[in-house]
């Protein structure tokens, strides 16, 4: 098969070296392949109504109670976004509002025991991949590619800013 990427012919294929088009790809399947496996169990476990901006919205809630500005500030999205999110989690059961013992003024959000059981599923399951890939290639290659990732990804906007690209509901 011959993949045409920026107007260069690239056969795909293990041992040619990919082209930039074919590793963002590669990457992108790899993450949905992640995300789609966590959803499927997530919706077998009785949570069907989790969107990916949840999990990542439950990831920047986790280390405790935390402001709406905060998660907007985790997510690299607005204020205005982070607090639609975060009315679809406390609507769906995931968190809850309470008010802040130090300023009457703010709100906090905290996860409820239904989010952390989402983020306890999702953890497993993203565990089991991660093993699997690893029996796929190899430990030592495995870990090596982590390691590559983690250095190419240092400085970045961090994990949790992916949220931006998705919908929030």
């Amino acid at each position: 098969m011959v993949n045409v990427v920026d107007e260069k012919v690239n056969p795909i294929d293990h041992h040619v070296q990919m082209s930039g088009g074919e590793l963002v790809f590669r990457l992108l399947g790899a993450f949905r392949e992640l995300v789609d496996a966590m959803h499927d169990e997530l919706a077998r476990r009785g949570h069907p109504d989790v969107r990916p901006v949840h999990g990542f919205a439950l990831q920047a809630i986790a280390a405790g109670p935390v402001t709406g500005s905060a998660v907007a500030a985790r997510l690299g999205v607005t204020k205005q976004a982070a607090g639609k999110t975060l009315d679809g989690l406390v609507e769906r059961g995931y968190a809850e509002r309470t008010g802040d013992p130090g300023d009457a003024r703010r709100r906090l959000v905290v996860l409820t025991p239904r989010g952390r059981e989402v983020l306890a599923i999702s953890a497993d399951v993203l565990e089991r991949c991660r093993a699997r890939w690893a029996d796929q290639v190899g430990p030592d290659r495995f870990a090596a590619l982590e390691a590559a990732l983690r250095t190419m990804t240092d400085g970045g906007a961090g994990p949790l800013a992916a949220a931006g690209w998705f919908a929030s509901s």
